[in-house]
């Protein structure tokens, strides 16, 4: 087996440390590479005959970050110790330590993408280049998995930066490209790429100081650090209060990371490494880091490499798609088509309207032409790739066509039907629908085992997920053919058998039905929607109501078959109040892009006097969430718990900090999670019932991950 380092020495004494985890696809810090690199760096330290080090990468991207599996404490054959895990994350810094007191200069050659504890390698170099090339990312996104650096980041970026500078990167993990990186301080230099490895030797030859700025005497952190300095005090205050008031506590992170560069700035390097480990230990064990590292990163994972991809299928390929219907749905997935290198076919009634959707792209890639992240020539390119018509015969030569257009069951049927008859063959056809059955529209199709739901998530070039949904004769052929095309758009796909709403719709709407219930109940509105956002909510459900039309809620629900008392959504349009679209809904929206509650809502509201505690209503908002999570995985609709959970936190707004339903009623408990939905139930009704797979599951041990894990009967 080949070494994860090798070591070469030139002539003029120059030790160059290439990391080349062998059989991986990029270089993770995981114990095989972080155990040959600390091997590499002494036997090099060791050697008269060197008298600097080169740190580089055989791969195309510098370093990855941590292998966070790798990370887990359960991923042993035993579990650890408090000892042994504080020992193993610590571990990483006492090497970067090691790297940056060798004795002899260290620069580090940077030639791809360096994140988290890639970049905290660098970090611990004492020189860092890197190739000139936009697409190399730079940055620790710890945060964003519910952790802080714990290589001496927190450390190294605010003594080498200033902590003004250091806390935005930390706090919201931002990731830079070589020029920022450059403009900010972090790296010293940036060449062509095939200068990088002269330009780390020239400088060994010719500056080479073993010797890390903050380990000189008389070292002091630019801007200054602790509470007398006034900049310093007031940055992090502010940064405190406006955490707080974004996360309302549910992300332990920002305040740790906040805390060990306060405290970690004003002690010696090396006792502020350890206080960093500390930090660092306390977020790892915590339940957020591990529902953020289990559904962000490995489900995640997980499903960007098709996992639920049938076997023995031929990967497709889509150097052309078609598109029916371009308003804001097929206008977005036509430019992120175009963007990933695929033709498009845009279709709609009328060329003015085919036009519009290419327009949309057009004025989304000015943007990014104006903002610096795209040329001129590229965005034309771009945009050149979406063909407006109005023709379904040029859909004659595409393998696969996504439907978009409006959520009526005869409109989609007049445009398969359509499509059907001009289609090769052996298309593909898709249906972009967010609620109606993929079964019932197939039956429109004369090839329904070629059909199936695409839902793609508003506006679809931001939204990192694809609901997939298989009706009852979709093929393998067809589920595998669908998930390429996800992956070549990069999106992050789930699968999901069918029903009414799928799982998303239905997900969301749980929040939406609990929500409105409580306003209806007389519940103060300011209560719901605050409740909303202590769980984690992005938004309240009424903010989302107002976004998405309270007219159009109230015709799918009678479209639906569910007429009668809508309650106060009824109430509001029946008053012309249909939300944000006309500037008055829940809210009245304001000239000044504020808004504020509708005046008339405590008299359009019955009233109560005893309003509930706020954890009643947080769990109201959350349990009614959780119940129906359950009751689609027992009903088939979720083949995988991974599909639920990255549905409902990416493409719903379900507080990422609990990792997902699933994840969250494994933290809680199974057992104390079906008591408090009986609980509730009793109280509030059936929207927190329970199906008894759930109940039998808690009553025998299991979870919806692990060893003794339940399976899906979707499966």
């Amino acid at each position: 087996m080949s070494n994860p380092v090798t070591t070469v020495v030139d002539a003029d004494g120059i030790a160059t440390l290439t990391m080349d985890l062998p059989g991986k696809t990029m270089n993770t810090l995981g114990a095989e590479l972080t155990t040959a690199l600390a091997t590499a760096v002494d036997d090099a330290a060791a050697d008269p005959a060197v008298k600097g080090l080169i740190l580089t990468s055989g791969k195309p991207a510098f370093v990855a970050g941590a292998d966070l599996k790798e990370m887990d404490s359960g991923s042993g054959s035993r579990p650890r110790t408090t000892e042994e895990l504080l020992d193993g994350l610590l571990s990483l810094s006492r090497q970067l330590r090691r790297l940056e007191t060798c004795g002899k200069p260290v620069a580090c050659a940077i030639n791809g993408t360096a994140l988290g504890g890639g970049l905290e390698i660098a970090l611990a170099c004492h020189y860092r280049v890197v190739a000139d090339d936009p697409a190399i990312l730079l940055g620790l996104p710890e945060s964003n998995v519910g952790l802080l650096p714990g290589g001496g980041g927190t450390q190294r970026l605010p003594r080498l930066i200033g902590i003004a500078a250091a806390l935005p990167l930390l706090l919201q993990g931002t990731a830079m490209n070589p020029s920022a990186a450059l403009k900010a301080g972090v790296v010293h230099a940036v060449v062509p790429a095939e200068r990088l490895l002269a330009e780390a030797k020239r400088w060994l030859l010719e500056e080479g100081d073993p010797v890390a700025p903050w380990d000189k005497k008389g070292f002091t952190v630019p801007g200054g650090a602790g509470a007398l300095v006034p900049d310093v005090r007031n940055l992090l205050s502010v940064s405190n209060m406006r955490t707080r008031a974004n996360t309302f506590g549910n992300h332990p992170a920002p305040a740790a990371i906040s805390a060990a560069v306060y405290e970690g700035t004003q002690l010696p390097f090396d006792t502020a490494l350890r206080l960093e480990g500390k930090y660092f230990y306390t977020l790892f064990t915590s339940p957020v880091s591990k529902a953020l590292i289990r559904t962000m990163f490995v489900s995640k994972q997980k499903a960007d490499k098709l996992a639920a991809r049938p076997a023995g299928v031929e990967k497709a390929r889509y150097p052309k798609i078609g598109i029916l219907g371009a308003g804001t749905m097929g206008a977005g997935l036509a430019l992120t088509a175009a963007k990933a290198g695929i033709e498009v076919v845009l279709l709609d009634r009328d060329l003015p309207s085919a036009e519009h959707g290419k327009a949309y792209a057009g004025s989304r890639l000015a943007r990014e032409v104006a903002k610096g992240r795209r040329t001129q020539d590229k965005a034309d390119a771009t945009l050149a790739r979406i063909h407006p018509t109005t023709d379904y015969a040029d859909l004659g030569d595409v393998p696969l066509v996504v439907e978009a257009v409006f959520e009526d069951r005869a409109v989609k049927k007049d445009v398969i039907a359509r499509a059907d008859a001009v289609l090769p063959a052996d298309a593909v056809f898709a249906s972009n629908t967010s609620a109606i059955p993929i079964t019932s529209l197939a039956a429109f199709s004369r090839r329904p085992e070629l059909f199936i739901g695409a839902h793609f998530f508003s506006p679809v070039e931001r939204m990192a997920l694809v609901e997939i949904i298989r009706g009852e004769q979709t093929s393998d052929a067809t589920l595998a053919r669908t998930l390429d095309l996800a992956k070549a758009l990069r999106k992050t796909p789930i699968v999901v058998n069918d029903s009414p709403g799928f799982f998303t719709s239905r997900f969301i709407g749980s929040f939406l039905t609990a929500s409105l219930t409580m306003v209806n109940e007389g519940v103060n509105p300011n209560l719901v929607e605050n409740g909303a956002r202590m769980v984690g909510m992005p938004m309240g459900a009424l903010t989302i109501s107002d976004s998405v039309g309270l007219d159009l809620t109230v015709h799918a629900s009678r479209s639906h078959g569910h007429g009668g008392d809508l309650g106060i959504v009824g109430t509001l349009v029946d008053a012309g109040r249909h939300g944000r679209k006309n500037g008055k809904g829940f809210y009245d929206y304001h000239d000044d892009g504020t808004k504020s509650l509708w005046p008339g809502l405590s008299d359009a509201l019955p009233t109560r006097a005893d309003q509930p505690s706020i954890d009643e209503v947080k769990a109201r908002i959350l349990y009614a969430q959780l119940a129906e999570g359950a009751r689609a995985f027992a009903e088939g609709v979720l083949p995988d718990v991974i599909d639920g959970d990255l549905g409902a936190t990416l493409g719903v707004g379900f507080p990422a900090h609990l990792g997902g339903p699933f994840v969250a009623i494994d933290t809680i408990g199974p057992a104390r999670f079906v008591a408090e939905c009986d609980r509730l139930a009793a109280a509030h009704g059936e929207q927190y019932a329970l199906p008894p797979l759930v109940r039998d599951m808690a009553a025998a041990g299991q979870t919806f991950y692990g060893s003794n894990a339940v399976v899906s009967p979707g499966i």
